[in-house]
């Protein structure tokens, strides 16, 4: 199936997915977030609440003398020996549907996405990479000889493609559930080759945003370049990485901010480095602070721990000026938290822009928590529009790391992509 290398332009293929062989809300108990959003106390939970959720294979533990990546690779295959979880017969691409508690629908294709060098303009990062994660995931893909999540792209639809995910509830859904968080997940299968040729036809002039899985993604090609040089250059499933593409026009995700802790940085401190570079006004509270940054033009960012909250705005332009070239670099210059990056963190403040120092969190009251941990200062951020963040991709830039949080996310297990499935 995917014994020929990819070609040009943006290829999705159809695969035979791995996926739990079970049902209603059983199914739902058996998925699990991605790997990146759990933390130790949920992946505890995530283990008791089904014996085959897909966080043991996702974020494994070791298991007896095995270590992690090999305890995953152990458990995939014998969940699917033992009929846990099946592998579809046919090669198809997915329809995967996300509903929120809201009501807010997002609705893509699920297959193996042909990957492609950022140079190639085809498939678009906008986040600069940690070395740390890309090792931990192409140990897991290494061991599994399997993509176990999807990456999730975003493109500007209209036109077959699409036409074929609006479509899809047609008929009945393969798989429906819902995750204990409140979103519904429903799925189809598109088996007939000819809806894969015409999805093929629609999608190749085309180009996609990462909008969550950059760490996945560089890990999709480290594990083709080594592939690659074990197997004297030979075209082989590592070629491609399993994907969500989402048409945005029509099912675009939300997109939240993922906010900054500072370890070991106090509030006093804080202000009293930032002297004259911004103005500051102390607020009741994050919520009132950061309804006033989202209406300022300029930069705008809340500094809280637990006592107090302060809004930092930029009105004369020094903390902005200071970001860089403002001329091949102004999608980027202009963005709050690269000046959080660039300025506030190294220049202000003069602390090292590293993972010990810069801490990530994705909503408010954690970030909270682990200022408090690390004797720390929240930075809470402002979203960065999907109209910014498509322009440093566009302009071939990449934004600092764990800039933007897309959602609704897909849920880790409801399919998951066996090199072995497509020798």
């Amino acid at each position: 199936m995917t014994s020929s290398p990819p070609g040009e332009g943006l290829e999705l293929r159809p695969f035979r997915a791995v996926r739990p062989a079970v049902g209603g809300e059983r199914l739902g108990l058996a998925l699990c977030p991605p790997y990146d959003v759990i933390d130790g106390d949920e992946r505890e939970r995530l283990e008791k609440q089904d014996p085959v959720n897909a966080v043991q294979i996702v974020l494994p533990r070791a298991r007896a003398t095995e270590d992690p990546y090999e305890s995953a690779a152990t458990l995939l295959s014998g969940w699917v020996a033992n009929g846990s979880y099946r592998v579809d017969a046919d090669p198809a691409l997915y329809v995967y549907e996300m509903e929120t508690p809201d009501g807010h629908r997002t609705r893509g294709l699920v297959g193996a996405v042909g990957l492609r060098d950022p140079g190639a303009g085809v498939i678009l990062p906008h986040e600069n990479t940690m070395a740390g994660p890309v090792a931990d995931r192409l140990a897991l893909m290494t061991a599994t000889k399997a993509n176990v999540e999807p990456i999730y792209l975003v493109y500007d639809g209209g036109g077959d493609a699409s036409d074929a995910v609006a479509g899809a509830d047609a008929a009945p859904p393969l798989a429906e559930t819902a995750t204990p968080d409140g979103v519904r997940h429903r799925l189809w299968a598109i088996t007939d080759p000819t809806e894969h040729q015409r999805i093929a036809a629609d999608l190749h002039a085309r180009r996609a945003l990462i909008a969550d899985g950059h760490h996945r993604y560089a890990t999709y090609r480290e594990l083709q370049a080594r592939s690659r040089a074990a197997a004297a250059g030979g075209a082989g499933p590592w070629d491609y990485g399993l994907a969500l593409l989402v048409d945005s026009s029509a099912y675009g995700p939300q997109v939240h901010a993922i906010h900054r802790v500072v370890a070991g940085l106090s509030m006093d401190a804080a202000l009293a480095r930032l002297g004259d570079w911004a103005d500051t006004f102390p607020v009741a509270g994050v919520a009132e602070g950061l309804i006033r940054a989202g209406a300022a033009d300029e930069f705008a960012v809340v500094l809280a721990d637990r006592d107090r909250a302060v809004l930092v705005v930029d009105r004369a332009g020094r903390l902005r000026g200071s970001t860089g070239d403002a001329v091949s670099e102004a999608e980027l210059a202009d963005l709050d938290v690269t000046v959080v990056h660039r300025t506030l963190v190294p220049t202000v403040w003069g602390l090292a822009d590293d993972e010990a120092t810069v801490r990530y969190a994705h909503s408010e009251e954690d970030a909270l928590d682990l200022a408090s941990t690390t004797e720390g200062l929240a930075v809470l951020l402002r979203p960065t529009p999907v109209a910014a963040v498509a322009g440093v991709a566009a302009a071939g830039l990449r934004m600092p790391r764990k800039s933007t949080l897309f959602t609704p996310k897909p849920a880790s297990g409801m399919v998951m992509r066996r090199f072995a499935d497509e020798s």
